[in-house]
């Protein structure tokens, strides 16, 4: 171990300028996240223009349940492998890091398996208890059986993507998932509507180019990670199960897959309480899901580039560069939020248009996104925070906050304003939820704040190199803390 401590150079994430560091790590993961949010709207927009698009659609909004909980134990399981393996990286405990990428991918396999049995068994009992409308449980059936059968892809996918970001090589999971999304947009048209020989394949056609979007990239994030990926050496013998250190990636990841699932739970509650209106209420808010990834991906490559960031520097104990990626992030987040909301509030019409929306959608469409939108606000503070808690390992209040957002405040809220029999009213309850979120999520990012990062203690910054020491092994005086000193290091080392 001390031999191979010896032979690994300095990882850039602990002695790079903060600023430059996440903005140079952000930026590749901004811009595919992007990407995967036009590759996630491409579906809708495509079978909307189908002869019976209304339907299409409805069917492709109903399936988005289950398709986020499939993404959410994929995204779960990597982001508690991404933080677990890059505090083991500042630590320099090298063996960890291979064993946790290897069981990183083990783990990956066995969902798509579960997924992939569940899919091929229950697909159209999935929707023939939301509708009971023929054209869209065949439509759904056809698109959510494909979907989770050939899951292979997005489950090791996003895995290899997590595992390239875990040692900062964002730009490689950056041109992996654009491949993937990039894939999928040039075949949705080709494979619904029958172009170049093509058979024209309708709604299954929009699987069908998802699921080869996904292999796409998983085939190339393997061979990044095989050949590129310096710091992590995959070999046969990390696959075998390892579960100290399973239990360690789902200390952290389980608060995500638990929020996706709970997400999961409340889109398809939701749906329930705004089909009772009418079923293009269900429409437009599997359209406004689509639209939002539009704000709310950014944030999560932001979340992606600075979850190892913070990660590597709480393992190598370095306080200052936690916090000033923190104050980063929150202020690079709130500003992709506001633009978001600019937009959703300046040109409903338009967004709506893209996806052949009919009078009655716009009717109810428009003043939809007006509303919830406004939750955007605030909305980015929260992510950022959900992300620092799992970084610092206490993935317990991300799930405890997530909980709170989608079941013990939006689905009871949501509920009780249907009763009002106005469908704009249940519309609120997302901006109320969000509210109440955010106040539970300052309360827990002071507690975090006081319990795992401010007794860290003080950092020097050597000015040749921008590595750090510990203030406890070079001076006496490390007992003591002086906030204006702090204040003054951790502006230095933003760049203000």
């Amino acid at each position: 171990m001390c031999e191979e401590k010896e032979e690994k150079k300095e990882n850039k994430m602990g002695v790079v300028n903060v600023h430059k560091l996440l903005v140079s790590m952000a930026a590749p993961m901004v811009l595919s996240m992007l990407v995967q949010a036009l590759y996630n709207v491409v579906d809708s927009i495509f079978v909307a223009q189908l002869p019976r698009g209304e339907e299409a659609l409805t069917a492709v909004s109903l399936a988005f349940p289950a398709q986020n909980l499939m993404i959410g134990l994929a995204v779960g399981t990597s982001v508690g492998v991404n933080a677990y393996l890059a505090r083991n990286l500042g630590a320099k405990n090298y063996s960890v890091v291979n064993r946790s990428a290897g069981n990183g991918i083990l783990l990956s396999v066995i969902c798509f398996a579960v997924f992939a049995m569940l899919g091929a068994a229950f697909s159209e009992a999935f929707f023939a208890v939301q509708t009971d409308v023929a054209l869209i449980v065949s439509y759904g059936k056809d698109y959510l059986s494909i979907c989770t059968i050939f899951s292979l892809g997005i489950f090791v996918g996003i895995m290899c993507e997590r595992l390239l970001t875990a040692t900062g090589r964002t730009t490689l999971a950056m041109v992996s998932q654009m491949a993937g999304a990039i894939t999928n947009i040039i075949l949705d048209p080709i494979m619904i509507f029958g172009w170049f020989g093509c058979p024209e394949l309708g709604v299954a056609g929009a699987a069908w180019a998802t699921v080869i979007g996904q292999w796409v990239n998983c085939a190339l994030g393997l061979t990044f990670n095989l050949l590129l990926n310096k710091e992590i050496r995959i070999r046969i013998r990390d696959l075998r199960p390892n579960f100290d250190i399973i239990r360690n990636i789902y200390r952290v990841g389980f608060a995500t897959i638990a929020m996706n699932s709970t997400g999961s739970f409340m889109v398809y509650a939701f749906n329930q309480i705004l089909i009772g209106f009418t079923e293009i209420a269900a429409a437009v808010f599997g359209v406004y899901f689509k639209l939002q990834s539009f704000v709310f991906m950014p944030v999560f490559g932001l979340n992606n580039a600075m979850t190892p960031i913070i990660a590597y520097n709480y393992g190598a104990r370095r306080k200052d560069r936690i916090i000033a990626t923190l104050r980063l992030a929150v202020c690079y987040a709130s500003g992709i939020m506001l633009l978001g909301l600019a937009v959703f509030q300046i040109f409903p019409e338009a967004l709506l248009g893209f996806f052949n929306a009919s009078r009655d959608v716009m009717v109810i469409g428009v003043p939809a996104l007006r509303i919830v939108s406004l939750h955007f606000i605030i909305a980015g503070f929260s992510v950022i925070s959900i992300s620092t808690f799992q970084a610092l390992n206490d993935g317990g209040k991300s799930l405890i906050v997530s909980l709170l957002r989608q079941l013990g405040l939006l689905l009871p809220v949501a509920w009780l304003l249907s009763l009002t029999r106005v469908l704009e009213s249940v519309w609120w309850s997302i901006p109320i939820a969000e509210l109440g979120c955010a106040a539970l999520t300052v309360f827990f990012l002071i507690k975090i704040y006081r319990q795992k990062i401010k007794p860290l203690g003080g950092e020097t910054t050597t000015p040749e190199t921008g590595a750090f020491e510990m203030c406890s092994e070079t001076c006496p005086e490390a007992g003591t803390f002086d906030t204006g000193a702090f204040e003054k290091r951790v502006c230095n080392d933003t760049g203000g």
